[in-house]
Parts: C-alpha cells; sequence; structure tokens
C-alpha cells in the first residue's frame, strides 16, 4: 500500500498540473490518469531505481487523445540527455523497437509500432529503454510491467466516454 501511495503521489507531479486530471487507479507499478481540460487518458510508470546518472526522472506513459484520433501512444522520458544524432531502442518480450527521439524523450515511429509495442507490454514481464547520452555514454533505464495491461484498460475506457 505504501508503494502504491508513493507511486502515485509521483505519477501526479510527473503527469501535468496537479488539478488538471484524476487518478483512475494504481495496478501493481502502472498508475492511469484522465485529463478532461484536453481530453486525454494515459497509462506511467516511472523507470526502476538505478545507480547511474540521471538528469531526469525516467517515466513511461502510454496515452490517447480521443479528439486527435489518437490512441495508445508510446512515449518514454529517459533519464538523460541524448547525444546529437540519437538512436534510442525499447526491448520488451524478446522484440526490439527503433524509436524516434528529442532531447530527452522518445515516442514509437508510427501508429503500427505503437501497437505493436503495446502489445508486446500487454504480454511482458519487463522493458528496457536504452540510449546514448550527449557525453557519449551508454545507459538504459528499466520498467516492471506489472500492471501495465490494466492501466492501459483504464485508460482507454476513461476516454471512450470523450
Amino acid at each position: 500500500m505504501k508503494r502504491a501511495i508513493i507511486l502515485l503521489g509521483t505519477l501526479a507531479i510527473l503527469a501535468s498540473p496537479a488539478l488538471a486530471r484524476s487518478s483512475l487507479g494504481v495496478f501493481d507499478d502502472w498508475g492511469a490518469f484522465r485529463d478532461p481540460r484536453l481530453p486525454r487518458c494515459y497509462a506511467i510508470s516511472k523507470a526502476d531505481r538505478s545507480r547511474g546518472a540521471r538528469e531526469f526522472e525516467p517515466y513511461a506513459t502510454i496515452g490517447t487523445w480521443p479528439n486527435r484520433k489518437v490512441r495508445n501512444q508510446v512515449h518514454v522520458r529517459l533519464s538523460r540527455r541524448l547525444a546529437s544524432d540519437p538512436s534510442v531502442t525499447l526491448r520488451v518480450g524478446g522484440e526490439s523497437y527503433r524509436l524516434t527521439a528529442g532531447e530527452a524523450d522518445a515516442w514509437a515511429q508510427d501508429r503500427r509500432m505503437d501497437a505493436a509495442i503495446v502489445a508486446a507490454m500487454r504480454s511482458g514481464t519487463r522493458m528496457s529503454v536504452s540510449a546514448t547520452d550527449r557525453g557519449g555514454n551508454r545507459f538504459t533505464d528499466r520498467y516492471s510491467l506489472s500492471g501495465v495491461a490494466t492501466a492501459i484498460d483504464a485508460a482507454t475506457i476513461a476516454c471512450a466516454r470523450d
């Protein structure tokens, strides 16, 4: 229970302005939220703790924006700023996906990749995201996938009415 309370509090800080969203629940290591202003709904989780250097608190989201007709979009906030020509690889369930990257964020390349990643996440137990930082150092952010399917479903259902 303590872990769930800490996770919910941390996820609330990471996601967006505090009064804009409502919690849909915490499901093991993933939380689900709804932001009616946009509207958008999303599942979110923090990366596992690591001993490596961090410039940011890494997290992964699976978001739905009904007005934009976007469903289950994969987004990852990395723990470090990326090299100028970033290469980010997400691994889950024995599959690897090369993501599109910005300064410290990464996304699936298209909707088909989003769908493939989400399908792998639903059946997987662990996920990792690896990249090279501005200093040329490789790093990996790791995630538990416990609760991800339920959190994604809660977010999807919450935005189905928008």
